[in-house]
């Protein structure tokens, strides 16, 4: 290989890595100068029964998440693992995500767990409101 040969192979990975960290950096703004960080809701809201987890020790949920006093989630039997949703309870809307299946009660579509119960005032079985994120 001769050094004319081996200077414009050099230029050329110069150039390569010149023309990703352009690109990169433009992703990166692009993401950075949005507003919110939040998805968009989507669709329209369901009214469902639920209630927080009884009280207990950690556990790990269906979908691998431990649940502890501080996880945020909600549980659900049909809706898949890590899907987002917001729920909305007496005027206090978050998003949130599937963490674990259940519950077992006839009748009530959600757990929510202890963190996510407070930080909304759901106290004992009561009507929510929810919806898909995009």
């Amino acid at each position: 290989m001769t050094r004319d040969s081996l200077a414009l192979r050099i230029a050329a990975l110069a150039g390569v890595a010149l023309v990703a960290a352009v690109g990169a950096f433009a992703i990166a703004d692009r993401h950075n100068g949005s507003k919110s960080t939040l998805p968009p809701p989507a669709g329209q809201w369901y009214h469902a029964l639920a209630a927080p987890y009884p009280a207990g020790t950690a556990a790990k949920g269906a979908c691998g998440t431990v649940i502890d006093g501080s996880t945020l989630g909600v549980a659900n039997p049909v809706l898949p693992c890590g899907v987002k949703i917001y729920i909305s309870y007496k005027g206090t809307q978050v998003l949130t995500q599937i963490i674990d299946r259940g519950p077992d009660v006839p009748g009530r579509e959600f757990d929510v767990t202890r963190a996510l119960s407070k930080k909304i005032g759901l106290v004992g079985t009561q009507t929510i409101a929810w919806r898909f994120a995009k």
